[in-house]
């Protein structure tokens, strides 16, 4: 595959030697006339790669998921939040079906292991271009566990509780730790009207408390970690 305009590229990872090394293999795959690259910027912390991702709109944005202030899934939260549209590939040396399962289901368009990073990334980027999905064949049967099982009792707990469409956004933050305030601030809501949401989930799931609601949202599949 030859990519005839440059794709735009931000690397996030806090490890400098990681970015010059794939530094190199982006530069690897240039000389090989595979793609034309042009690195738009490097970030070092969660924060300065969704400045850098939402200032410079970048073809892909390289994503490791261990990132000092916050980290790579809340980041990738954020930005699809925002409505960012770029292709984000995952670089992660955590191989965990949890993990995987947690960045995809954030908004990677795919995942790559660190350890595999020379055998799968050329191969990730075309296919995540392709407006496809990439992961790596040892993780693909994880992950798909993974989501039968949070989906499948995620769909059985929301017709036994019958939550309502914002009860669900509600809770979905409150699991992320947020304040009523900070909820009240994504939703575009009153704090008022939060807690009103609250007391109804609380009911529903028969919890009297904020991480009581949190642990039992969790073991039912209503929201991931």
């Amino acid at each position: 595959m030859r990519s005839t305009q440059p794709l735009s590229v931000v690397l996030a990872d806090d490890q400098p030697t990681f970015r010059q090394g794939l530094r190199t293999l982006l530069g690897f795959y240039q000389a090989q006339e595979s793609f034309q690259f042009h690195i738009v910027g490097e970030a070092a912390s969660a924060d300065q790669a969704i400045s850098l991702a939402l200032e410079q709109h970048p073809t892909l944005l390289f994503l490791d998921l261990e990132l000092p202030k916050d980290d790579g899934v809340a980041a990738l939260q954020h930005l699809r939040q925002q409505n960012y549209t770029g292709k984000i590939l995952v670089i992660s040396a955590h191989q965990e079906d949890e993990w995987v399962f947690r960045a995809m289901r954030a908004g990677a368009d795919g995942y790559v292991f660190k350890s595999q990073l020379a055998m799968n990334l050329h191969q990730a980027i075309q296919i995540v271009l392709k407006n496809e999905v990439f992961l790596p064949p040892d993780a693909a049967t994880g992950f798909f566990r993974s989501f039968h099982f949070y989906e499948g009792r995620a769909v059985q707990s929301e017709q036994t509780l019958h939550l309502t469409a914002r009860e669900k956004q509600v809770l979905h933050w409150l699991v992320q730790g947020a304040s009523n305030q900070a909820i009240a601030n994504h939703l575009h809501i009153t704090i008022a009207t939060v807690k009103a949401h609250l007391t109804a989930v609380f009911e529903k799931l028969e919890v009297k408390s904020r991480s009581q609601a949190i642990v039992k949202a969790l073991k039912l599949g209503l929201v991931t970690p």
